[in-house]
């Protein structure tokens, strides 16, 4: 049972400080009062909520949010490599600056809603507003149960509504325009996988020779890789592989014999092993790439810069100095770089190096593969390579295949994730319209014709009775 002990104030007052005894047994102050009867209901009080199971650990509710989060939560908090690095940076940029030197029971309702009302003045997306919100309530779900606190902030609190967007869909035709400006084999069939398999980047970059039955033209989705920045590695690498995909459960896919047989050729043609990455970086652009010394004719003066002088076209001053960033001018320099490092000079550079173990890097593959070959195929849009994806599923549905069997294909949790490719693809609603045309118009072929019912009365005979129906 609690109970009220008498102390002295620092004027000498007569104060009151109640205690109760935890869950644990530990003594435990519930605060000091001016009487003796708010100490004794103060007492009273967390003792009924520690019998409820509703109590908070005073001593831990005024720890620093900041040292909360990153000695208690982010630590203790059982996720994924790549959700920490996405909580992480969450944290350290837009929840820390705003909420760390703040108590953990000092933060209110109030103060998570005038945080988002300013992170939405300031110009912050719908996504990024809701991720801090999402991320604010994880952590103050965790405080709760720690006993940390006993009020959620987040509480009752709106976010902006973040909008659904359609998925930006490949037409087959534009598929094969963009297969044909991609030169090499490796890619072009990487981006085959993508579109008949609908593997995520990750499951797709994992792929090995293994995964791949070409006898029956089935691909086993067995792993993932995740892109991490070498603080989030556990042995600080740039790639993590899981032995489960993002769904947990194994899945077996059928794709096209035509695709199995190239698939194979490949196979063979390079020499792959069992446990070779189907689609890895070539060994040559995994080594420093080192400009070669050349000589270059002196073209014309470069334009005025700003301190209104000219300079030789490929020289090093014309590309230091006179800013130009022609071929000329750019050459120059490199060789110019590439003396130095020879001797001895500069560091040795790392532009020409991709920090890779052989995996794809997400990046890369789009910057120097997939967006150029959008652009020599003219298409204007933006459209992703998780795009290929969503083309996938679309082209099965629009194809007539069961909702069930794309969800199985596409390792979805729920059939609602999967229902949202239903009439995706450019001109599937003109179906509905149509039907809706031939309706209005009355050229449907429906016709309103006379139904006949039997209905025996008491005298024994028959009556027959007729009637319309609407569009029998």
């Amino acid at each position: 049972m609690g109970y009220s002990r008498q102390r002295k104030g620092t004027a000498g007052e007569l104060r009151f400080t109640a205690y109760y005894w935890d869950i644990r047994g530990r003594e435990r102050s519930a605060g000091t009062f001016a009487s003796l009867v708010e100490a004794d209901r103060a007492w009273q009080l967390a003792e009924t909520s520690v019998g409820q199971g509703r109590f908070a650990d005073i001593h831990s509710g005024r720890q620093a949010f900041r040292r909360y989060v990153l000695e208690t939560w982010l630590p203790g908090h059982m996720i994924e490599a790549y959700t920490r690095q996405g909580y992480t940076q969450t944290v350290e940029k837009y929840l820390l600056p705003e909420f760390g030197r703040m108590r953990m029971n000092e933060v209110l309702p109030m103060h998570v809603r005038d945080f988002i009302r300013r992170l939405c003045e300031e110009g912050a997306s719908p996504h990024t507003v809701q991720r801090c919100k999402t991320v604010l309530s994880a952590i103050f779900t965790t405080a709760m149960s720690d006993r940390v606190v006993h009020l959620h902030p987040c509480v009752g609190v709106r976010a902006p509504v973040v909008p659904k967007r359609p998925p930006t869909l490949l037409t087959p035709r534009e598929l094969d325009a963009v297969l044909d400006v991609v030169e090499e084999l490796r890619w072009r069939l990487l981006i085959e996988t993508a579109i008949e398999t609908g593997l995520r980047w990750g499951e797709l970059a994992e792929l090995r020779v293994a995964d791949l039955d070409i006898d029956a033209a089935v691909v086993t989705v067995t792993r993932t890789v995740l892109e991490l920045r070498p603080q989030f590695h556990p042995t600080g690498d740039r790639f993590l592989i899981k032995m489960y995909p993002k769904s947990r459960e194994y899945r077996r896919l059928s794709i096209r014999r035509v695709l199995a047989d190239r698939l194979a050729a490949f196979i063979h043609t390079e020499r792959l092993g069992p446990e070779d990455l189907l689609f890895e970086i070539p060994e040559e652009l995994r080594l420093p790439v080192r400009p070669v010394p050349r000589d270059r004719e002196v073209g014309e003066l470069t334009v005025v810069n700003e301190a209104g002088r000219r300079y030789r076209h490929g020289t090093v001053y014309g590309y230091s100095i006179g800013r130009c960033r022609c071929q000329h001018c750019r050459g120059a320099y490199a060789d110019y770089r590439a003396q130095r490092r020879a001797d001895g000079k500069d560091r040795p550079a790392k532009a020409g190096r991709l920090d890779t173990d052989g995996h794809v890097s997400r990046r890369w593959f789009r910057d120097t593969i997939w967006k150029p070959a959008l652009a020599a195929a003219g298409i204007t849009r933006r459209v992703r390579i998780h795009d290929l994806r969503h083309a996938h599923a679309s082209w099965l549905l629009a194809g007539g295949a069961d909702v069930q069997t794309v969800r199985e294909r596409l390792g979805h949790a729920s059939l609602r994730a999967t229902e949202r490719y239903l009439h995706t693809l450019p001109g599937s609603d003109q179906h509905a319209l149509r039907a809706f045309t031939r309706i209005r118009d009355g050229r449907s072929t429906m016709t309103c014709r006379p139904s006949v019912r039997v209905v025996r009365v008491p005298s024994g005979r028959a009556r027959v009775l007729r009637r319309r129906t609407a569009w029998a």
